[in-house]
């Protein structure tokens, strides 16, 4: 299996239970680590046949900017869900966080999988 990734990508957003929340646009941080095969794409070195990062950034910071979600768990599997379902991705690591959300942390946020890894042996 290979990856493809995406690393830090600040999004603003409004995220958040309380009511301050809802009114100030707050930063999320995104990495997303992605399968797909890059043997096409390497042998041919045409982006047709590669997962372009550059679009699914596009996608993300389109979709998270205009969400305004409560929960950070809510936005995760949309996010999760949006990307295996508009660019075809078998299985994916996603990390969102809120920098600066808890006082004394650099950020909190979660880790979620989704799908199933190609290759992967059967449990």
């Amino acid at each position: 299996m290979d990856i493809v990734y995406i690393r830090d990508l600040r999004i603003d957003t409004i995220i958040g239970i309380y009511d301050w929340e809802r009114e100030v646009r707050q930063t999320v941080s995104i990495d997303l680590e992605m399968a797909s095969d890059i043997r096409q794409a390497a042998a041919t070195d045409d982006i047709q046949f590669a997962l372009n990062y550059k679009a699914v950034s596009k996608r993300l910071i389109a979709y998270v900017e205009n969400r305004n979600a409560l929960l950070v768990e809510t936005l995760a599997e949309e996010i999760a869900q949006l990307i295996q379902t508009e660019f075809s991705v078998p299985w994916l690591r996603l990390r969102l966080s809120k920098p600066g959300a808890v006082r004394g942390a650099r950020d909190v946020g979660l880790i979620i999988e989704r799908g199933e890894r190609p290759g992967a042996a059967p449990l």
